[in-house]
């Protein structure tokens, strides 16, 4: 038996990287997932590599409130509640103070925190009492590096929501918690730089910032979200988890 047997699972972002690994683990422990990219084939690759028996794509760009509508009412027709949602899609990329552009800002923002926002609201009305709610946020939330000061501040609104809609939702026992991974090795890291050379350099400097001396691995990631999402966190709300290798605690 798995710890989420008959469990249903939304995972947004979750065509590569950290959301595929959650998607992955969380049918292993027994839950049906739907998950969402922006890319049709991309999400073809995706259900086949999670089990098509197990899980539904649906296209999304959870900015856009539109693609959250369809999400959620293919859950609906379906015939099912969620009990977990694992907010996860998102992104950003480096540009110091003098470089940053309103595309820039809009983009960010609107993935990382409108999109986050907008995808809880409409879920509320299929999220069963007791359902778990994760939200990903990222060590750049409570860190000041360079170049990372708009994906830094979107990351810091996560936190914020989490601790009010923890509150908010605290009645019907569903809780909200923030999952911060540190530098882990998805595209999603990648993309952050501007090309192969500074990709390298990021995760060298990124490497020398973390106590474990390495970058994290999606599956690290997924295995915590699967704790927050089962049994054995039942007492956990309004929490920033840090999976970063001791990046922000040491």
């Amino acid at each position: 038996m798995g710890q989420l047997d008959g469990k249903t699972a939304v995972v947004t972002g979750g065509t590569s990287g950290i959301g595929l690994a959650t998607a992955q683990r969380l049918v292993q422990e027994g839950a049906y997932v739907y998950l969402t990219g922006r890319r049709e084939s991309d999400l073809a690759d995706a259900v086949a590599a999670v089990g098509e028996d197990s899980a539904t794509g649906v296209r999304c760009d959870v900015a856009v409130l539109a693609d959250l509508d369809r999400l959620f009412a293919a859950v609906e027709e379906h015939g099912r509640r969620i009990d977990i949602l694992f907010a996860n899609a998102g992104g950003g990329g480096l540009l110091r103070l003098e470089d940053v552009t309103e595309k820039h800002f809009d983009d960010t923002f609107g993935s990382n925190v409108k999109g986050m926002l907008f995808t809880l609201q409409k879920a509320l009305p299929l999220l069963n009492d007791g359902a778990s709610v994760i939200l990903t946020g990222s060590t750049a939330g409570s860190g000041g590096d360079e170049s990372f000061g708009v994906y830094s501040a979107s990351k810091a609104a996560v936190r914020s929501f989490a601790r009010t809609w923890a509150n908010e939702l605290k009645r019907r026992a569903i809780r909200v918690n923030t999952l911060s991974p540190g530098p882990i090795d998805t595209p999603g890291l990648s993309g952050l730089a501007g090309d192969e050379e500074q990709a390298r350099q990021l995760k060298a400097s990124l490497v020398d910032q973390v106590p474990l001396g390495r970058l994290g691995r999606p599956e690290e990631v997924a295995d915590t979200v699967v704790f927050l999402a089962s049994d054995h966190s039942t007492f956990i709300t309004g929490v920033e988890l840090f999976v970063d290798g001791g990046q922000r605690q040491v």
